[in-house]
């Protein structure tokens, strides 16, 4: 028996992206699924774009106050009927076989929750098919977030993520937590004995910022929040995590040691690695303009996630602040 699929959207203002989402789930081979829309107190309205699907797609819209993505993913979740629930975030593109590739992994790889890589659609523009280089990439912390390699322990993130609906609910869905709620989720599964897992077939063309400074705060913004979700889940602290706080601070002894002592080993290191992102973003993209801005959006990745990890660390473990007093913007309440 097939399963059934609730796929559940939160949104705020991004009524363009909707669009785009919608219509690329109107193409779907396979159109037994309900669509959840939760309006997160958007100052535009989009009831508008969502009449555009009447008849088409099997939509249930809600319109809440502000709170965050995370519960209003809750609120969303909560007003589901079918077995699984599938989040993706706003600025996603499917492709036109990703319920179908769903509902066929879900039946082959036993799991109580799963999910998928994102990529650069041909569409978008160099900015983003650079940023998402830099996001995906096995020279970034991309390359440090799970693979097909490690599938019982990869940690689905909610821009394309399933989850059984009775295992949510057991573990009180996401938790209070504005930014990182999503790998949140994933470790507090493993916690109470839940599996996830990788599906290589359901990748989402994710969007993702449109320019630099976007981009940096929200790195910023996941590196503070990684040292939270080590103390929220010590048994799942990786060094790896640290890797753009030591990438940030050898780049400032490389100059030290320049300016100081007259000598560039260390900064050589960041040449070749400069080099490395380069012909690496290059084979990939076929562009020496996304490979260029690659290179740009892979330093503004690991200095912006570095620091926020570095001040986090320090807030947490040196002045021993609680993390809801040292980042009172990364919790909502319930």
């Amino acid at each position: 028996m097939k399963p059934t699929i609730s796929i559940v959207v939160a949104i705020y203002n991004r009524k363009d992206e909707l669009f785009e989402l919608l219509t690329s789930l109107t193409q779907q081979t396979d159109k037994e699924f309900e669509m959840i829309i939760v309006d997160d107190g958007s100052l535009i309205d989009l009831k508008p774009v969502i009449k555009n699907f009447d008849g088409i797609l099997n939509i249930k819209y809600f319109r809440k106050d502000n709170s965050g993505p995370g519960l209003t993913r809750n609120y969303g979740a909560a007003r589901a009927t079918n077995e699984w629930l599938v989040f993706v975030d706003s600025d996603v593109i499917v492709e036109k076989d990703y319920i179908e590739h769903i509902k066929k992994d879900i039946l082959a790889i036993p799991c109580d929750a799963f999910g998928g890589a994102d990529k650069a659609h041909k569409g978008f523009n160099l900015m983003q098919k650079a940023i998402s280089y830099s996001m995906t990439s096995v020279f970034t912390t991309g390359g440090i977030r799970g693979s097909k390699k490690a599938v019982s322990k990869f940690q689905p993130r909610s821009f394309n993520m399933g989850v059984k609906k009775t295992v949510f609910e057991k573990v009180g869905g996401f938790s209070e937590m504005r930014i990182g709620e999503d790998p949140d989720l994933s470790m507090t599964l493993w916690e109470n004995g839940f599996t996830t897992a990788f599906f290589d077939d359901i990748a989402v063309y994710h969007k993702r910022r449109v320019d630099f400074g976007k981009f940096s705060r929200q790195v910023y913004q996941f590196g503070c929040a990684r040292p939270i979700l080590n103390q929220r889940h010590p048994n799942y602290v990786k060094i790896s995590f640290a890797f753009p706080t030591l990438f940030m601070l050898g780049y400032v002894m490389g100059f030290l040691e320049y300016f100081i002592m007259g000598r560039g080993i260390i900064l050589a290191f960041y040449g070749l690695y400069t080099f490395l992102v380069l012909f690496h973003a290059l084979l990939l993209t076929k562009n020496i303009s996304i490979a260029g801005m690659a290179v740009i959006s892979t330093y503004i990745q690991m200095f912006s996630y570095g620091y926020g990890f570095l001040k986090s660390w320090i807030l947490l473990n040196v002045f021993r602040m609680k993390p809801e007093d040292a980042f009172p913007h990364h919790y909502y309440k319930k």
